[in-house]
């Protein structure tokens, strides 16, 4: 995205505008599953003091899934904000079919707006999974070809263009051929510089057109309009 936007920055430069971490200093990322354990070593490393916590938003409205966890980790990076230059935070979360999940950190992103720390939190809601959003950027060569006409004449359907409709978790007959993961691992060989592929090498206007129904176009649009428009300004 930042390359679509500035015809000389390359991969050598790219470094030095932004650097990925997690919560904790040394991590690139968090698992949302490790939120509760990151925020008790915090209290005990860091000396962080949880706010006052009720699960609600605003008028009392309780959050909705993945709402209250968002929050948490939000007020982390408050805290955090104090001794690291902390600019934005990006949810990326597998809907597995609760929309509602999306909802939540929508609510909890409302919360931290304008407040007097600039933050931005970007967030990006995979449908049915991520693995939808990495079909999108599929494209075969020869040889994956034969491998993605077999799959589109067991499905009746182009798995790369409505990789939404994959919406089994089964890893079992009849169903695992509707389940993204199982897809992908089938075109890509479960090989992860194949996948990376599909999201550096596919053009930005190919995962927009794709990604309409998984989400991937709104968090296309979130990259563009909250991080690249940060980014630049710096």
């Amino acid at each position: 995205m930042l390359r679509e936007k500035l015809d000389w920055l390359d991969d050598d430069s790219l470094q030095y505008y932004f650097q990925w971490t997690g919560l904790q200093v040394g991590t690139e990322y968090s698992y949302w599953r490790d939120i509760e354990k990151i925020i008790d070593d915090a209290k005990q490393q860091v000396k962080y003091k949880e706010p006052r916590y009720l699960g609600h938003y605003r008028k009392r409205v309780p959050f909705k899934y993945d709402g209250a966890r968002a929050m948490k980790a939000l007020n982390l990076v408050r805290f955090l904000q104090k001794t690291r230059e902390i600019k934005a935070v990006l949810f990326i979360r597998d809907l597995d079919n609760q929309p509602e999940r999306k909802e939540g950190l929508e609510q909890a992103r409302s919360e931290h707006i304008n407040r007097e720390l600039k933050l931005e939190v970007v967030i990006g809601a995979a449908y049915p999974k991520r693995e939808a959003w990495v079909l999108n950027g599929f494209i075969p060569s020869d040889n994956e070809e034969i491998i993605l006409e077999e799959i589109k004449t067991q499905l009746t359907f182009d798995p790369c263009t409505e990789s939404h409709r994959l919406r089994s978790t089964s890893e079992e007959e009849p169903d695992r051929i509707r389940n993204a993961k199982v897809v992908l691992g089938q075109l890509t060989k479960k090989d992860m510089e194949c996948e990376k592929q599909c999201w550096e090498d596919t053009s930005l206007q190919v995962l927009r057109e794709r990604g309409v129904h998984t989400g991937l176009t709104d968090y296309l649009q979130e990259i563009e309009q909250r991080l690249v428009v940060l980014i630049l300004s710096e």
